[in-house]
């Protein structure tokens, strides 16, 4: 599926702006990710940008966010690849299935840090990303009150991808960056 057409279908499912900023941002991160993962930047920046497609639909339930994002995405004719990788960000729902894949954590950490990088630069006077350091979102994520609904175990994953968390950070800092005016940020 060309990235315009996936963009449209999450239109057609999400209508919140800042999720789908949230999306945007994940499916930047996933582009970063893969090309330095040597991976398929295209395939991994549409499973950024396609996972939280059930949200409204799932009313945001994480019990059962991403079944209706499995059926969505088949019936779009997305690979099973993305659509595993779509399904195990939320391992949760998934009765004791755990993500096995490089994909799978990468996604996972990808999504997950994109709501502390946000949250970081929401806090600055300018609220712009330009401003955020990697160190100053490490700082926050050790600060278990700041953003507290972030997952900070999800993010470290990062190193089952084999990067260190400030690796991870600078790249999904660096990421996002490169589409501010498009998170408004």
């Amino acid at each position: 599926m060309e990235r315009e057409k996936a963009l449209e279908l999450l239109k057609i499912h999400v209508k919140n702006e800042n999720m789908i900023r949230h999306c945007l941002a994940s499916e930047a991160v996933m582009r970063a990710l893969a090309a330095r993962l040597e991976a398929d930047p295209a395939l991994w920046g549409l499973a950024g940008l396609l996972h939280d497609i059930d949200v409204e639909l799932t009313a945001g339930d994480l019990s059962r966010h991403t079944h209706e994002a499995v059926r969505i995405l088949k019936e779009n004719g997305l690979p099973e690849d993305l659509i595993a990788a779509v399904k195990m960000h939320n391992e949760a729902a998934h009765g004791g299935e755990k993500r096995s894949e490089l994909f799978h954590k990468a996604l996972a950490a990808a999504e997950t840090v994109t709501g502390l990088i946000t949250t970081t630069a929401l806090v600055y006077p300018d609220r712009k990303l330009a401003s955020v350091k990697a160190s100053s979102v490490a700082k926050r994520m050790k600060d278990k009150r700041f953003a507290a609904s972030v997952d900070r175990g999800i993010i470290m994953e990062c190193e089952a991808l084999g990067l260190k968390l400030e690796e991870f950070l600078e790249l999904s800092l660096g990421a996002m960056r490169s589409i501010a005016p498009d998170l408004g940020l």
